[in-house]
């Protein structure tokens, strides 16, 4: 990125102003990619736990497979999914507040003593699997925002703060030259003025 400047003090100024800027700025993007890291692992953690934990729960009740023949389809279905937003690391995520089930009506005394059971199993089940949803859903938006973080590190401290330091020197050094020839035209001006007066002295 080039960065675009005079050789001024005003440019000078301008350049300090930004460069401060992002010297502040750093320490502060760095914690919070720093913070976004272990959340992403965490969120990724969780929600592969709860995948585990769906498994394991499937394979408890294995032995209800030949049961859930019998099983009415439909009889349970998941309504709705509440969810509420929490910040994590500065970032608006997702939490699962409650899911909501819609349960038909059954005879408890026609049908077999395992369908209330059966419902309670498939409510465990289906709470696993969307809450373990959730938590992938959180991580993927804290990774995005982690990338972006990074992104921003990287562009402050390998490309804008170097590219204002170089600009800065390149001004001062400009700067001083000038001053220099500056100091030393003026020299040789006073040095002329005065080989003059000697001169009209003499003619005199």
């Amino acid at each position: 990125m080039a960065i675009k400047f005079q050789f001024n003090k005003t440019s000078l100024n301008e350049l300090g102003k930004q460069l401060k800027i992002r010297t502040r700025a750093l320490p502060t993007l760095k914690n919070k990619e720093s913070a976004l890291r272990l959340e992403v692992k965490k969120a990724k953690q969780r929600s592969e736990e709860l995948l585990e934990q769906l498994d394991s729960t499937l394979k408890q009740y294995a032995y209800l497979a030949a049961l859930w023949n019998e099983f009415e389809p439909g009889l349970i279905s998941v309504k709705d999914v509440e969810l509420e937003t929490v910040k994590v690391a500065g970032v608006r995520t997702p939490e699962l507040k409650e899911v909501l089930y819609e349960v038909k009506p059954f005879d408890k005394y026609s049908k077999p003593l395992w369908y209330s059971d059966g419902v309670k199993i498939l409510k465990q089940l289906a709470q696993l699997g969307i809450e373990s949803e959730v938590y992938t859903a959180k991580s993927h938006l804290l990774d995005f925002q982690r990338k972006k973080t990074t992104q921003k590190v990287n562009l402050y401290e390998k490309v804008q703060i170097p590219g204002y330091q170089e600009a800065i020197r390149k001004i001062k050094r400009f700067m001083e030259d000038e001053e220099n020839l500056s100091k030393a035209s003026q020299k040789i001006v006073k040095t002329r003025h005065q080989l003059e007066e000697e001169e009209e002295m003499r003619n005199d």
